[in-house]
């Protein structure tokens, strides 16, 4: 939706049209701007978590029930079968900023 620079949103009349919706433009600008709204929060969201491990990874590192907690909430949100790829780890002679990037790269894949 985003990307539907045309003056009538044309690729987002055949997203709908491949729905089975047929609207008119003034229904479509809302469309995108409602789209706008969902994306810009997810990215938020997005940031929240990473800016959570950046803050907490003493936390992390010290309290062994946050760690427990933390990879019990991932198994939760990505499933079985997705969060046995996940590795979460601290290193202390590492960068915490570097650790987050590593856990969100791995998050992604």
């Amino acid at each position: 939706m985003h990307e539907d620079d045309t003056p009538e949103l044309q690729e987002v009349a055949r997203i709908l049209r491949d729905l089975g919706v047929n609207v008119p433009l003034k229904v479509r600008k809302l469309m995108v701007k409602i789209c706008d709204v969902v994306t810009r929060r997810a990215g938020r969201l997005a940031a929240a978590g990473i800016a959570g491990i950046l803050k907490k990874i003493g936390l992390y590192m010290n309290y062994t029930m946050f760690r427990e907690y933390m990879e019990e909430a991932l198994v939760e949100i990505l499933g079985e079968e997705v969060s046995q790829y996940v590795v979460v780890k601290a290193m202390e002679d590492g960068s915490s900023i570097g650790s987050a990037l590593l856990v969100a790269s791995s998050l992604q894949s």
